[in-house]
């Protein structure tokens, strides 16, 4: 399996990083002698931030040299892939083909079919380019990639200071937050929810209009439940 040069699949950072707690952004320079320099030395949101990043989400396909068709679970992974580019990126798909491999000819059997799986899995546009091979002799893969918008907190682990935290002042240590900022990024659904929230979806009109009508009518406009329907206690 040959190794990708640096250049392929190179991160790309948006310009805006997302810090819970902005509110106290302007006190990180302040002195510890004021009430805001003393917050902001222990809010670990301050410290360790979440940040909004757009990174390469990178599948491998091992092609021998004698492949002329994709297979079928492989087939189903690439449409998945796709899947995945629409509800993770903006389902645009690149195709990453080698070029001076000896599965060369296979290569260029097997990436419409790649295309086509793509599309079946609901890519909105898929593109290819070429990356070099250096070993004339190596089964290189082809690789599948769309950017991805994902948050991420950290690195943790940072021991320079005590654990008591200042001496003259009562200040977190500095990995403090860290590990719980981490878990957030990663349990995230969807990093965008921590820009913007979502918008609302469409008001039920068949709900609305009987809310409506009780309400002209004098009547509650709650729904009807009645307490212990379809539960029973024994007696024995």
């Amino acid at each position: 399996m040959m190794s990708f040069s640096q250049n392929v699949g190179s991160p790309r950072r948006l310009a805006g990083a997302l810090v819970l707690g902005l509110a106290l952004a302007g006190c990180q320079n302040q002195s510890l002698d004021t009430p805001e320099g003393y917050l902001a030395a222990n809010d670990y949101r301050l410290r360790h931030p979440i940040v909004i990043t757009e990174q390469p989400e990178t599948l491998d396909l091992p092609i021998g040299a004698g492949t002329r068709s994709l297979g079928g679970p492989m087939s189903d992974t690439v449409s998945a892939f796709a899947a995945d580019a629409r509800q993770r990126g903006n389902g645009r798909v690149e195709i990453l083909v080698p070029s001076g491999a000896r599965n060369e000819a296979a290569i260029h059997a097997v990436t419409p079919k790649i295309r086509a799986a793509l599309q079946r899995g609901g890519a909105a546009s898929v593109s290819t380019r070429t990356y070099p091979v250096h070993d004339a002799t190596a089964d290189a893969p082809i690789r599948l990639s769309y950017a991805r918008v994902m948050a991420t907190a950290g690195p943790c682990g940072d021991w320079d200071g005590s654990m008591q935290g200042g001496v003259n002042y009562n200040i977190d240590y500095a990995n403090l937050g860290c590990a719980t900022q981490a878990n957030l990024a990663a349990m995230v659904d969807n990093p965008s929810d921590l820009l913007t929230p979502r918008a609302s979806t469409p008001a039920d009109q068949v709900r609305r209009a009987n809310v409506f009508e009780n309400f002209r009518k004098g009547e509650s406009t709650a729904s009807a439940y009645e307490q212990g329907v379809g539960a029973s206690v024994a007696e024995n």
